[in-house]
């Protein structure tokens, strides 16, 4: 895959619940406004996507006690933004400020709970032969589904060795199923927090500050894709270098829609 100069630095990960019976207005005020307002028009933003987990989705996953979703159901909606390397200060030094205007103006909407919101660094990602989308391009290039997995080194496992494993016994696991095609890893930055003074609470503080969130970007997340993720997930764990604490399946948001928003509980 040819190299170029555009390169992702971190992402911004938000897990998040609508109040029940505010599904719809949640996912109106969110798309049409929050996503664009709150990120997008922010300064070296590379890209964002929305993700859905309806019941269906919810019920497949692991493990049942999690420290990054609590509950393990927490977390109906994921957003994932993708800032440029090298300019990261620079876009959440924005983001942190524009959240609370924006609040301030009256844009804010407090019918949702966060499950999970925090800041991570990019550390690699490996491919599933022929794959010719790369990290950079992946949320522009609407996936089929989506799989976040949240890994924990074992002992005196170091972080290099994590990456290792799973990059090696994980993603070569997943790569046996033709509809996986990217595992990225990412590195928890520094505390995690969205900038100083959020308006809202942001959820849990996610487990050991060594984890490594995974997103893997799929071709479809159900049948004998999710069965080879959990397969994954066992394998990994097998080889004694990390646990998994956190694994989900995502389909993409219909953008324009409110698709699934009766379909969450």
């Amino acid at each position: 895959m040819q190299d170029y100069p555009v390169k992702v630095g971190s992402m911004l990960f938000t897990m998040v619940d609508p109040n029940v019976g505010s599904e719809v207005a949640y996912n109106n005020w969110y798309e049409r406004d929050h996503f664009y307002g709150g990120c997008m028009v922010g300064p070296w933003i590379l890209a964002g996507s929305r993700w859905v987990a309806p019941r269906s989705l919810k019920n497949l996953r692991f493990p049942a006690i999690s420290p990054f979703a609590e509950p393990v159901d927490a977390g109906s909606y994921v957003a994932i933004y993708f800032v440029h390397a090298g300019h990261v200060k620079d876009h959440f030094d924005w983001a942190g400020k524009q959240v609370v205007e924006l609040y301030k103006d009256g844009r804010g909407f407090q019918e949702r709970s966060h499950a999970h919101t925090c800041l991570y660094d990019f550390a690699d990602a490996v491919y599933a032969e022929g794959e010719t989308v790369s990290i950079e391009l992946a949320l522009d290039h609407r996936f089929k589904g989506l799989v976040t997995v949240v890994t924990e080194p074992t002992g005196d496992t170091t972080d290099d060795e994590h990456l290792a494993a799973v990059q090696g016994t994980l993603a070569g696991t997943l790569f046996e199923d033709h509809a996986v095609r990217i595992v990225s890893s990412w590195r928890l930055r520094g505390a995690g927090v969205q900038g100083e003074g959020a308006p809202m609470k942001l959820g849990t503080d996610g487990g050991s500050q060594r984890r490594l969130v995974n997103l893997i970007f799929v071709d479809g997340v159900e049948g004998s894709t999710w069965e080879t993720v959990t397969r994954g997930a066992a394998a990994l764990e097998a080889a004694g270098k990390a646990n998994v604490t956190f694994a989900s399946p995502w389909f993409p948001t219909n953008i324009g829609t409110n698709d699934y928003t009766d379909q969450l509980w």
